[in-house]
């Protein structure tokens, strides 16, 4: 008798334990695959123009082939056109009931940072070197982030309070991102969501 067969007399309640579905473990690497082609892209289209920007240097980043990019995204345009959306960035970044959401974009945005190596918006600041590509860049982030967050919030001056708390959000960004202001990036999280979370919120719920 097989230790499965044992184990299923001895209770009869109890259930074998399924085998892993076949093709899982192709989905979760094609997954991983994918996240590393975009999180490359978006490295680069934060240092680089659009148009000095090439598969192969993607590729190199990514720690793949230039012909599994094709694959995965069709051509540069398609994956660029990814990159330049926010809609799942802002999904996460404003995943918090609206009076905590100042801490929880502050988190967000640091532990992005300093865990993940990428920041979820700090890429429209690079906007200025993409040409045209940089007014789609613009233009999704005023849809899919400011505008967002706008409907959100009551009372006057929403889409004002909207920009305003963004704008916090990108200097905090810039800061430890870029400048690489040592005193910010040495503090612990939980000290600057506790710091700097209260300057968002007041323009949310004033």
């Amino acid at each position: 008798m097989s230790t499965t067969s044992r184990r299923t007399a001895a209770d009869p309640t109890a259930t074998p334990s399924a085998p892993p579905r076949p093709g899982a473990a192709a989905r979760r690497d094609a997954e991983a695959t994918r996240a590393a082609i975009l999180k490359a892209a978006r490295h680069l289209l934060a240092r680089h123009a659009h148009a000095d920007i090439t598969l192969k240097a993607v590729a190199e980043r990514a720690g793949v082939s230039a012909p599994l990019i094709l694959k995965y995204f069709g051509n540069k345009d398609a994956l660029f056109a990814r990159v330049m959306s926010f809609a799942d960035d802002a999904e996460a970044l404003l995943d918090a009931p609206l009076d905590d959401l100042g801490r929880h974009m502050v988190r967000h945005v640091v532990v992005s940072q300093r865990e993940q190596g990428a920041d979820p918006i700090l890429r429209i600041v690079f906007a200025p070197l993409h040409g045209e590509h940089g007014e789609v860049l613009r233009a999704n982030f005023r849809s899919q982030v400011t505008a967002r967050l706008a409907a959100r919030l009551s009372g006057p001056d929403a889409a004002l309070r909207a920009e305003l708390a963004v704008a916090g959000l990108l200097g905090l960004g810039v800061m430890a991102g870029i400048a690489r202001g040592e005193e910010v990036r040495a503090l612990p999280v939980d000290d600057l969501v506790a710091r700097y979370g209260p300057t968002i919120q007041a323009h949310l719920t004033p």
